[in-house]
């Protein structure tokens, strides 16, 4: 089976790239700058954007099944193309925040353009990624032994993206999961404070969890850049997952402790969900500093 990998320098697609390959499937990844070496050399890398859809045609000839990346704007067009190379098959990397309904621009139009045509489809709804935690924290741990957080009890079921392709794959390669969605939590509900704790564990070295309030939070998120700056206000609790202004009140009543099911990868795997003590353990190399550039002094001209 020939798959076409969206998304695929992600923190899910390129686990999805490479357990197809490991199984066996001809495996193409659709990037918009393709670097020399970023895929492993049997994997077809096709130079394009979901941004403009027709940039995907090349790459969709003689695929049966697509693993897609959400962009909203152009969901009905690229399945349109989807469907008119041939291809049979359409898993969506979607959210969990369309299970919970607190998703309808992202996530939620891409599903619906998918579920409108004629394809097979699956929709895989990863809970709050354990990925985010190294975006988040990564530099503050890199540089020092402080994570400063204004909610550092809240809690919730980190999934590790390992677990996410897993279901991906399945849903790609085996027969079984046309119209299902399947919504991917983490094993455990943990606090930010234990998380920290399972980094630092893994790192051998302590690592302190220090709650600010949310405005000196937003201070330290946006002088930090990348991810932080981008959505401070969402991470913070400033705005939905729309943009718009956040319901205070229902986040205060929700309390995840009370969730006694929450779906993990297991349901579809067979295997147990792999745990936040394991996705530290697999990203220590991430969490250590980053090396000094050398100082320029003198030396031979």
């Amino acid at each position: 089976m020939t798959i076409l990998v969206t998304g695929a320098t992600g923190n899910v697609g390129r686990h999805v790239v490479r357990r197809l390959l490991a199984d066996g499937h001809e495996v193409r990844a659709l990037s918009r700058n393709p670097q020399p070496g970023a895929f492993p050399a049997e994997v077809g890398v096709f130079r394009g954007d979901l941004d403009e859809p027709r940039s995907l045609s090349a790459a969709l000839e003689g695929v049966q099944a697509l693993f897609l990346f959400p962009v909203a704007e152009t969901a009905r067009e690229v399945v349109a193309l989807a469907e008119e190379a041939g291809v049979r098959r359409v898993v969506v990397l979607s959210s969990g925040a369309v299970t919970d309904g607190s998703d309808t621009d992202f996530h939620l139009p891409v599903e619906r353009a998918v579920e409108a045509s004629g394809l097979e489809w699956t929709h895989v709804r990863p809970g709050e990624f354990a990925s985010n935690r190294l975006a988040l924290w990564g530099p503050p741990i890199r540089e020092g032994d402080v994570v400063s957080d204004p909610m550092p009890d809240d809690a919730w079921f980190p999934v590790h993206e390992r677990d996410i392709a897993d279901v991906a794959v399945l849903a790609l390669t085996e027969e079984g999961h046309n119209g299902q969605a399947y919504t991917v939590n983490g094993p455990e509900l943990l606090s930010r404070r234990e998380q920290v704790g399972l980094i630092a564990k893994a790192l051998g070295r302590e690592i302190r969890c220090v709650e600010v309030s949310r405005a000196q939070a937003r201070e330290i998120y946006l002088e930090q850049g990348g991810f932080a700056a981008e959505n401070a206000d969402f991470l913070l609790g400033y705005e939905d997952y729309s943009g718009e202004a956040a319901d205070a009140e229902w986040d205060a009543e929700f309390d995840p402790a009370s969730l006694t099911d929450v779906p993990t990868a297991q349901a579809v795997t067979g295997r147990p969900a792999r745990t936040f003590a394991q996705w530290a353990r697999d990203h220590v190399e991430d969490f250590q500093p980053l090396p000094r550039a050398r100082e320029s002094g003198g030396g031979h001209r």
